[in-house]
């Protein structure tokens, strides 16, 4: 890699690397949460680190608060259509959690019920990518 390029899951990082955030981009992309809701869906989160990272994530663009109150000041917060690229990361990294827990079914096609797998698909060249040599980032 180019010295003054930084490594693509270094830059991933920067925005959405430490444990709650993660969490509260998942729960959000649920849908529109209010504060009190999200806390909820993300048992163990302290008040004061919900609010620093909705803030963060708010500074990134992956969510947007809308005020649903004035007085006094409430809000919404729901996922940004760049938090929901996401989505597909978050659902292999908590398949693999729940294969590294061993108490959690993988993944699996609704039609047949086999284990689903992730493929890189080249939608130019319509061809699946499996080789490592032939991925770059």
């Amino acid at each position: 890699m180019t010295a003054h390029l930084k490594d693509p899951l270094a830059l991933a990082l920067e925005h959405v690397g430490d444990r709650w955030t993660l969490l509260v981009i998942g729960a959000l992309l649920e849908g529109p949460l209010k504060f009190g809701a999200l806390q909820e869906a993300v048992p163990g989160v302290a008040t004061n680190v919900l609010a620093g990272r909705l803030k963060e994530l708010e500074r990134h663009g992956l969510v947007v608060a809308e005020p649903y109150s004035t007085r006094p000041l409430r809000l919404e917060y729901r996922a940004t259509a760049r938090a929901s690229d996401l989505a597909g990361a978050l659902r292999v990294l908590a398949a693999w959690g729940a294969r590294r827990e061993g108490d959690h079914e993988p993944l699996a096609h609704s039609g047949c019920g086999t284990a689903l797998e992730v493929r890189y698909w080249c939608p130019t060249c319509h061809q699946l990518v499996d080789d490592e040599e032939d991925v770059w980032l």
